[in-house]
């Protein structure tokens, strides 16, 4: 690993001046992707600046028709928060099923949002939920922030600081993961809102994305049944040593119809 500066800013302003004057710097959240990337040397910013000391940018709040989450909270912390379990269990179940109990404790939402890896969970959810994204700039829809491969709308100066997430009327999220990493071979999230529904997909493709012919379905009857028939196109899905696309094309239909399941389900145990 090559030396670096490390910088700890307390306030959200500092941060943002820090990532204007140095060039290349990283920011550092939970740090489970950036930290063995720069082990591997695939990464060699001159600088990281640590966010876990800026305020205001942890901790899950409510407002009746959406909760809104700190980025700087953890995967456990929304797992076991009591707020999000009753109001969006399928985002508490969401980040429950996140990598291990070291990537649960150290990783963070606004982390997994800004990075957009093509197969973590939390884009699935933040997209199929119709989430914003709240930055030091700005709010940014869902629909416009993630843009493929490990790109997002985010400018180089700019710091997600909060996610506000619609109250749906029911949500449900499946996925078929990687025994070793538990990264999602496909993942699924559907959720039923007041205009409709929404599906979105996590590691079939270059980036999580949505099916419209599925939310057409589910708008008209929200069942598996309205999915099962459902087949997307390959083309453009991922091909790898774990999966080919047309299993992943398979499978998307597959976890779609164990979302729609699970969110019944969590109806019914209320």
């Amino acid at each position: 690993m090559r030396p670096f500066a490390y910088h700890q800013p307390e306030q959200i302003p500092d941060a943002v001046s820090l990532l204007d004057t140095l060039a290349d710097s990283k920011l550092v959240a939970g740090g489970m992707t950036l930290i063995p990337t720069i082990k591997q040397r695939l990464a060699t910013p001159p600088a990281l600046i640590d966010l876990s000391k800026l305020p205001h940018m942890k901790g899950i709040s409510n407002d009746g028709a959406t909760i809104t989450i700190g980025a700087m909270t953890k995967h456990a912390e929304v797992a076991a928060s009591a707020l999000v379990r009753a109001r969006i269990p399928a985002l508490a179940e969401l980040a429950a099923g996140i990598g291990d109990p070291a990537v649960r404790n150290r990783g963070t939402i606004g982390g997994s949002a800004a990075n957009n890896d093509p197969a973590a969970d939390y884009p699935a959810g933040v997209l199929g939920l119709g989430a914003t994204i709240i930055t030091s700039e700005r709010e940014i829809a869902a629909d416009h922030f993630f843009q493929g491969l490990f790109e997002t709308a985010l400018t180089p100066n700019e710091i997600i600081t909060a996610i506000r997430f619609p109250t749906p009327l029911r949500a449900g999220y499946a996925k078929f993961k990687s025994p070793a990493s538990r990264y999602a071979l496909v993942g699924v999230f559907v959720a039923q809102i007041s205009e409709g529904a929404r599906v979105a997909v996590t590691g079939a493709g270059s980036g999580v994305f949505r099916v419209p012919a599925m939310e057409r379905a589910l708008a008209q009857q929200f069942e598996p049944s309205a999915v099962a028939a459902i087949r997307i196109d390959a083309d453009d899905l991922t091909s790898d040593m774990h999966a080919e696309a047309d299993y992943r094309a398979h499978l998307v239909t597959v976890m779609a119809k164990r979302a729609v399941q699970s969110a019944l389900k969590t109806i019914q145990d209320k």
